[in-house]
């Protein structure tokens, strides 16, 4: 089940780039929700808060419940503006969701079962082509990560998503080919043996 953070806001009466910088000057962070058929909301957020709950892993899968005014908001953050020199967050855009809608997130991939790889056991090395992927799944339903298992896999192997166990439900975003994940390649010291035997 995905992670829900409540979070705090205030209404912002007016959008605009002088209103934002005020926001800012007052210690908040200027936001806005928008989606699910709605009316957009300007929001600002307390930014201790706000940047407490940005640096835990896995921000931009995990739901936030974000009220305002007695109002709460299921929604998701899909894009935060930094600033170029401080790194500071300048805006936040929220997607509202409901248990029917269905996003593409980034979702972070673990490798498991090492010791129960041929080849790494004979001293290949786990080369990581993608350390997320691209999936769609329904709202309510996001993985905090996807675990793939080596096991079976030898030097020269590719691990590819068709060989990828994904929760119900969830799918991979890219569906027209069988892309790699990672590959099981020979260190240069076997590679070197190899050669000579040859």
């Amino acid at each position: 089940m995905t992670k829900i953070i409540p979070l705090g806001a205030e209404t912002r009466e007016r959008a605009g780039k002088g209103t934002a910088r005020q926001t800012r000057r007052d210690g908040r962070i200027p936001a806005v929700i928008y989606g699910g058929k709605q009316a957009p909301v300007t929001i600002s957020l307390e930014k201790f808060e706000f940047t407490r709950v940005l640096h835990q892993p896995g921000f931009f899968t995990h739901l936030f419940d974000v009220t305002v005014d007695g109002t709460a908001h299921r929604v998701l953050p899909r894009d935060v503006q930094f600033h170029p020199v401080t790194d500071v967050p300048l805006h936040v855009d929220f997607l509202r969701v409901s248990s029917d809608t269905r996003i593409n997130v980034q979702v972070p991939v673990e490798f498991a079962d090492q010791d129960k790889s041929a080849g790494l056991k004979r001293g290949g090395v786990l080369n990581i082509v993608r350390h997320e992927l691209e999936l769609s799944c329904p709202a309510d339903n996001i993985p905090e990560h996807i675990i793939i298992s080596c096991e079976g896999f030898d030097v020269g192997d590719s691990i590819h998503i068709s060989a990828v166990k994904l929760p119900e439900g969830v799918t991979s975003a890219i569906t027209d080919r069988d892309f790699t994940i990672a590959t099981i390649v020979a260190p240069s010291g076997l590679k070197s043996e190899e050669g000579a035997a040859a």
